[in-house]
């Protein structure tokens, strides 16, 4: 029993060191080396354009579901389906947008950026660039990680608005909520500080999904199998992580008042 938890206990500790190199690396090559522009474009589209039409799917009947729970709650509660808006932006700005965001990113991109990376290193190609004198960490690594921090704030952003017009198409057209109530619960409660609560959570989201997945790539070992194993790996962490760091973002964001 204790060299089970000796073993598992080392193992966890190696690999927070290995992934502590790898964004100290990430950080060290993105301020001194120049940036790889057509990697970073062609995996920003990969990771963000790619994933937009199920992320803002997501968020469409997301929001869609939210506003027909509060709307049949508060005609339970109070006879009258109010403050729909409010409820279904709150929800969606602070907290579902980033989330589910994050979730879709790391389930369809973060798999792939993985599975990916981890090929590569099977089959050796990792190993062809530090014969060649190209460090892979300049060359695979930050073009992923500046591409997902690019690309989630901005879907976010996408899902926070289809999110809201979800909930604008059950308020109006199955509560029967003036269109003008809904947008004015919106516009009146939501501030910028509650955006800059979900934008600044997706910031921390994205780079977080970059360096598990680049890092569960980069030490993938096995073979195919490896690969197939890496990548479960890299997404499961990855959506745990999102839901540890949502607390903990949450508490601290409340408590400087953001």
């Amino acid at each position: 029993m204790f060299k089970s938890l000796g073993r598992f206990v080392l193992n966890a500790l190696t690999q927070i060191g290995q992934a502590s190199s790898l964004v100290y690396s990430s950080v060290f090559w993105l301020f001194r080396a120049p940036l790889e522009f057509a990697q970073t474009m062609q995996q920003t589209v990969k990771i963000g354009v790619e994933s937009m039409i199920v992320a803002t799917l997501t968020s469409l009947f997301t929001g869609m579901v939210l506003a027909l729970q509060a709307g049949t709650t508060m005609q339970s509660i109070l006879s009258e389906p109010i403050y729909i808006g409010t409820l279904v932006g709150f929800s969606l700005v602070r907290e579902l947008g980033p989330v589910l965001t994050a979730f879709v990113v790391a389930g369809r991109a973060g798999a792939a950026v993985t599975a990916e990376i981890g090929t590569m290193r099977v089959t050796e190609q990792i190993d062809a660039l530090h014969t060649l004198g190209t460090d892979p960490i300049r060359y695979l690594v930050i073009p992923r990680l500046i591409a997902f921090t690019l690309a989630i704030p901005i879907l976010t952003l996408f899902a926070n608005v289809t999110g809201m017009f979800g909930g604008y198409l059950v308020s109006v057209y199955g509560l029967g909520v003036s269109s003008y109530t809904y947008l004015e619960d919106i516009t009146t409660f939501i501030g910028v500080d509650d955006l800059m609560h979900g934008f600044i959570k997706s910031v921390f989201f994205a780079f977080m999904i970059g360096v598990v997945c680049c890092y569960k790539g980069l030490y993938t070992r096995g073979g195919a199998e490896g690969v197939g194993k890496s990548t479960t790996q890299a997404v499961v962490v990855s959506m745990v992580m999102i839901l540890v760091l949502d607390y903990f973002f949450t508490a601290i964001l409340n408590a400087l008042g953001i």
